[in-house]
């Protein structure tokens, strides 16, 4: 069987553990996880600073569909949502029912996007003018749409993203492996 694949988009200003802990909870899954930048080159400076080596350029994967494709938040997100090759992949991605997640303030890349609508989601506090129905969940599930709150709900989001893509089993084996929520 092949590994099941996913895209993770950076731009200049994504919150850095919004998009890393679901990389690194996918690549130990056993997804065969890239991140790719919409900036000039590979190195992308998160929110905090942090820069980020990705493992192509955005022009590099245009034009394919991951099984997952993973919009982070961050106050870049405001570019994402005016960049049309992010808002191409996205439609692209739901026109081949391929999973979808999004989380913080990525939700409204979904939403200019024109995948929303319809759907339940939750998202930051800071976008409920633009999308009062946010549910407050760590995760919502909507068929092949995963959203989540922020950078304090990554971890529950990447796992939510390996259930969805390589079964519940392999998330809960993940989970145990990084003793994610041992005594809560």
């Amino acid at each position: 069987m092949t590994a099941k694949t996913a895209l993770v988009i950076l731009g200049k200003g994504f919150e850095e553990i919004e998009a890393l802990a679901p990389v690194d909870l996918l690549r130990r899954a056993g997804v065969e996880c890239t991140t790719a930048s919409c900036e000039g080159d590979r190195i992308v400076p998160g929110r905090s600073g942090i820069r980020v080596e990705a493992d192509a350029l955005l022009a590099e994967v245009a034009g394919r569909t991951f099984d997952c494709l993973v919009v982070p938040g961050g106050p870049g997100t405001g570019e994402l949502r005016r960049d049309p090759r992010v808002l191409e992949l996205v439609r692209a991605h739901k026109g081949e029912d391929k999973l979808i997640g999004a989380i913080c303030a990525a939700p409204t890349v979904l939403l200019d996007a024109g995948v929303l609508p319809g759907l339940r989601y939750t998202g930051h506090a800071s976008i409920l003018p633009e999308l009062p129905e946010i549910q407050e969940q760590a995760v919502v599930v909507d068929g092949k749409v995963l959203t989540s709150r922020g950078a304090g709900t990554a971890v529950e989001f990447g796992l939510a993203l390996v259930a969805a893509l390589v079964g519940q089993e392999q998330a809960d084996a993940v989970a145990a492996s990084t003793h994610f929520a041992e005594g809560r």
